[in-house]
């Protein structure tokens, strides 16, 4: 009898311990940085630059199309956004990882002064191509007028075509960017518009309501692979804001619950 009692202790205090090490190493996995994997996927899968070569041969293709139905003389445009559509930024986001840090406006700055940011596959090619047919792009971005500088050097290293302030329409009066695609239509026929956050194509998009933008995008869905060409961007995004239904100052663990919360486990 106190045999059986014995290895009835023993079997417990092993069972106990083994739950209490795997209980430590699920701590220790739900306390890595969530945005390692965003930006891993973004730098290192060949899926994601299949994603991108894709978006831009269909871009080509639907250029192609037309630009056989040009009439004469008339003047086409590409407007397309800058982050993580034509360049990217996934370096700064790896360092902050890296160094325990947020985003933050100095750093983010000083990334831009950088110009190191490389080019998302098959934009410069695309591009240039455009270019070639005559088509004058557009660079629609919410970076600040006192990034202009950094980023035209950055664009004309990688070759990238129009790269100079007169074709940069940076953040001026608000963040909406439909002021700045109205002007470029002032003079040009928009063609097409390229972007990795739905903001970057229509007003509509705009507002502060995740469903909505749902509803929008169901709405314009003849638009997307034809005149809209979306870049993908799991790193960040108004996709990010709409899962917290755009509430600022969570903690981490409030963001958590949310996540959670959100998850569909039925269709």
């Amino acid at each position: 009898m106190i045999l059986k009692k014995v290895i009835l202790l023993t079997f417990i205090f092993i069972s106990l311990n083994s739950f209490a090490q795997e209980a430590g190493s699920i701590k220790v996995s739900t306390g890595e940085d969530l945005r390692v994997y965003p930006v891993l996927w973004h730098q290192l899968s060949p899926e994601y630059m299949a994603l991108c070569y894709q978006a831009f041969n269909v871009a080509q293709s639907n250029l192609e199309k037309e630009l056989q139905d040009k009439e004469c003389c008339e003047k086409l445009a590409i407007v397309t956004d800058i982050d993580e559509t034509v360049l990217d930024n996934s370096y700064s986001e790896a360092r902050n990882i890296a160094e325990g840090k947020s985003y933050n406006f100095k750093d983010w700055t000083a990334w831009i002064d950088e110009a190191s940011a490389t080019a998302i596959p098959g934009a410069v090619d695309f591009l240039r191509w455009a270019e070639s047919k005559g088509v004058t792009v557009f660079y629609i971005s919410n970076r600040t007028p006192r990034d202009i500088p950094g980023t035209v050097k950055n664009l004309k290293n990688l070759n990238f075509p129009f790269a100079d302030e007169e074709h940069m329409l940076f953040l001026a009066d608000g963040s909406t960017k439909e002021p700045r695609r109205e002007k470029v239509a002032e003079n040009y026929k928009i063609v097409m518009l390229l972007g990795d956050n739905l903001n970057d194509f229509a007003a509509c998009f705009e507002v502060k309501d995740n469903q909505k933008r749902r509803d929008a995008t169901v709405d314009m869905r003849q638009e997307w692979g034809r005149r809209f060409i979306v870049i993908p961007n799991v790193i960040y995004g108004e996709w990010e804001k709409g899962i917290y239904d755009y509430k600022s100052g969570l903690s981490s663990e409030d963001k958590a619950i949310v996540r959670k919360g959100k998850l569909k486990v039925n269709p």
